[in-house]
């Protein structure tokens, strides 16, 4: 009682502040001494912390299988797959094939679809099964964005992109492959996370990222719009990212 007398006779508009907070359930959490270094971080901190000390260093992994992803967004995925129910996942991008493989294991638990893997390497490829066909090659060449669309004719679909970073190659890729999503599905363009930061300051040297090419997209496109609700969990490394087609 006597600190709340002396803040209102030092500073009465911190002390009403205080009072209106804690009126609507909203005080200021205060964290433990013991819990400060490692609950105490910034957003930005954490995030940088995440891509350093976990993602760089293939700490997320499925079924033994590393995966480059934020698990948070992986949580977000299975719940679009319940929601949309594709015929057809479309990865562009998968490395070593642990997100490939779990978007694979998700379609078995829904027991339907299968997954078609985009990539330019198999070098760390290591996953196989039943549900998923390979495409090897440049997303954005007229053969591999063909193969893919032959095998995604008149089936619905769902595209996650998480190829090659640069905006204008992941621009490229956002209009070869957007015609593969189905009206209510998704077109997921993964870590344009990277583009709020300062090049050379965060998580990537990029100057322009995926998250420029999705505004530029946006701009381009009215049948896309971003969905709000799928970054409800605050952090992501897909913002303005999960683009839904509306028409």
């Amino acid at each position: 009682m006597l600190g709340a007398l002396r803040l209102l006779t030092r500073d009465p508009k911190e002390f009403y502040r205080r009072v209106s907070l804690r009126l609507r359930g909203g005080y200021p959490p205060v964290l433990k001494p013991e819990f400060q270094r490692q609950l105490g971080m910034t957003v930005p901190e954490w995030l940088y912390h995440h891509q350093r000390e976990v993602i760089k260093k293939r700490q997320v992994s499925w079924m033994g299988v590393p995966l480059l992803k934020c698990v948070l967004d992986a949580w977000i995925y299975q719940e679009i797959l319940c929601e949309v129910r594709p015929d057809v996942v479309v990865e562009i991008g998968s490395w070593a094939g642990g997100s490939t493989l779990y978007f694979a294991h998700l379609l078995d638990l829904l027991g339907h679809g299968q997954v078609v893997s985009v990539d330019i390497d198999r070098t760390d490829y290591r996953v196989a099964h039943p549900r998923i066909v390979e495409v090897t090659g440049d997303s954005g060449s007229p053969g591999v964005v063909a193969k893919v669309g032959r095998i995604c004719e008149g089936k619905s679909g769902l595209v996650l992109h998480d190829g090659a970073h640069g905006r204008d190659q992941v621009l490229r890729d956002l209009h070869a492959y957007s015609p593969f999503v189905s009206v209510g599905s998704y077109l997921i363009v993964e870590d344009g996370i990277i583009d709020a930061f300062l090049p050379g300051k965060g998580l990537s040297d990029l100057a322009e990222g995926p998250l420029c090419a999705v505004e530029a997209f946006l701009r381009q496109r009215s049948d896309f719009i971003p969905d709000p609700v799928r970054e409800r969990y605050l952090i992501t490394y897909n913002p303005q990212g999960y683009l839904k087609r509306i028409a």
